[in-house]
């Protein structure tokens, strides 16, 4: 799985304190990037810059500790990357990775009153990816990376219950957040083609990978599957691969495809080639989030039915 150096470029990564994250932020500093790293814990956040300096002593690296269930937060934490980023790197962000993601095997809220699975994994990086959108916007070729899973084929949106209020299911809840993320993904990424804008938007799909996820929120039951199941997973390091590919390789830009596995283009499920779905998802998500796309001339809509 090929990919290029990246002297120069600037690239946020969240979730970047264990797992895929960790291994995407560490990655991407041996390929000379500078990354920006962003973790729910302050301790955290402080053994991961001290992890990855120390496998990389020339690692450009700093972290902003964030929870990012918060859309205050989130809010706060865009406009200290903002500062940052004007200050350090004239104001051009070359790639976002929304990688952070959670699970709750028992029905949780947010600050906001939105389910925890559907904010953390589908709203957040929605939301921070319209607040970092004009260092995108100058950047060159600039990306937009969302971690996703194989857990969204076979699933579908329950618009008459999105958050699952009425009867919850953690699994469910995670599948429709990871669909969430390809269906969000496919519309940036056809809303960026019709404004001629160099921006592409992707999904990465890591496989299963042996990480700590199932662990969070979940007891009994829950807890003793997932310790079973990721047995069965891939290093972090080897699910890390596909989101430092997309990030690194410039023939990626021109390729005709939104969602890949392994370094190869694979087609998304069928349920995200809906348009109505996907502008569905958009508006709601919008609300959710009290903003708009069209500020930045994203908020065309698809009129190809």
């Amino acid at each position: 799985m090929a990919g290029q150096l990246m002297d120069g470029k600037t690239v946020v990564v969240t979730g970047a304190t264990s797992g895929i994250g960790l291994a995407t932020a560490l990655g991407l500093t041996q390929k000379g990037a500078y990354v920006i790293g962003v973790g729910r814990s302050k301790a955290k956040c402080s053994e991961a810059e001290a992890l990855i300096k120390t496998a990389n002593p020339q690692a450009a690296i700093t972290f902003f500790q964030t929870d990012l269930a918060s859309q205050k937060q989130i809010r706060a934490l865009a406009a200290a990357i903002t500062r940052k980023i004007w200050d350090e790197r004239n104001g051009v962000l070359d790639v976002l990775i929304n990688n952070a993601g959670t699970f709750s095997s028992w029905f949780m809220t947010t600050d906001e009153g939105f389910e925890l699975q559907l904010a953390v994994n589908h709203l957040a990086p929605f939301l921070l990816t319209h607040q970092l959108m004009p260092l995108l916007m100058a950047a060159p070729a600039g990306r937009v990376i969302s971690v996703s899973s194989g857990s969204h084929y076979g699933t579908i949106m329950y618009w008459k219950d999105l958050q699952l209020r009425k009867h919850y299911n953690g699994l469910w809840a995670y599948k429709q957040s990871k669909l969430a993320n390809v269906l969000f993904i496919a519309e940036l990424d056809r809303r960026f083609s019709t404004t001629n804008s160099t921006l592409r938007a992707f999904a990465a799909d890591p496989g299963l990978v042996n990480t700590e996820i199932g662990f969070k929120n979940t007891t009994g039951l829950a807890c003793w599957v997932w310790q079973k199941r990721r047995r069965k997973g891939r290093r972090p390091e080897d699910a890390a691969a596909t989101s430092i590919f997309l990030a690194s390789n410039p023939a990626v830009q021109k390729a005709d495809a939104i969602y890949w596995k392994d370094g190869k283009p694979t087609p998304p499920s069928r349920y995200v080639r809906k348009a109505d779905a996907r502008q569905r998802l958009w508006i709601l998500s919008e609300k959710m989030c009290g903003i708009k796309y069209a500020d930045y001339g994203l908020g065309l809509p698809d009129r190809s039915g």
